[in-house]
């Protein structure tokens, strides 16, 4: 497949998440269901996956630097599969969990949503990027890859480790079952 057509490809299914996961988090689409006790379980797994997600893009990292490419790839394939399972849970924890808001004020409420909207404009921003670089990666082109991949690395590092940080800022204030 052409590189033209994969980036179309990319760039759809990145506007598609973002559409869909703005849609959940204004509630625009009504829930018709009474809320399933196991979706209240979503945000713990989902700041386990970013976690480990954390820990493999850094391993990734020391398998590339070792210049061990294959489990360099076989470590960002996962990586990749936590972080789509994390796109997979994040969806229905936001259609049917109603809004949580967090609960300090002052500084610490300050902090929380410094590292929230920049989480999220992050998440936003690195998605298609990091499509980009496992296609060129995936492909062999390994200057393109080289070349992306120094600005996409640290950005989702910093979106699976302030994911972590988030759940825990703001897990004390989820409705309690």
């Amino acid at each position: 497949m052409k590189d033209s057509t994969i980036n179309k490809i990319i760039w759809g299914v990145s506007i598609f998440v973002f559409v869909v996961v703005l849609l959940l988090n204004r509630k625009v689409i009504p829930v018709i269901a009474e809320t399933p006790k196991w979706i209240y379980t979503l945000p713990l797994i989902n700041a386990y996956l970013n976690g480990a997600c954390s820990i493999l893009l850094l391993i990734s990292l020391y398998q590339i630097k070792k210049k061990n490419i294959d489990a360099h790839k076989k470590i960002n394939l996962t990586a990749f599969l936590l972080s789509s399972v994390f796109i997979l849970l994040y969806i229905p924890y936001h259609y049917f969990a109603p809004e949580t808001h967090y609960g300090n004020e002052g500084v610490m409420k300050s902090i929380y949503l410094f590292i929230l909207f920049s989480h999220i404009l992050l998440a936003i921003v690195v998605f298609p990027l990091i499509l980009m670089s496992f296609n060129r990666g995936l492909q062999m082109q390994v200057e393109k890859h080289r070349k992306l991949v120094r600005f996409v690395f640290p950005m989702w590092l910093y979106v699976t480790v302030t994911g972590v940080i988030v759940y825990i800022m703001i897990s004390p204030y989820y409705p309690q079952l």
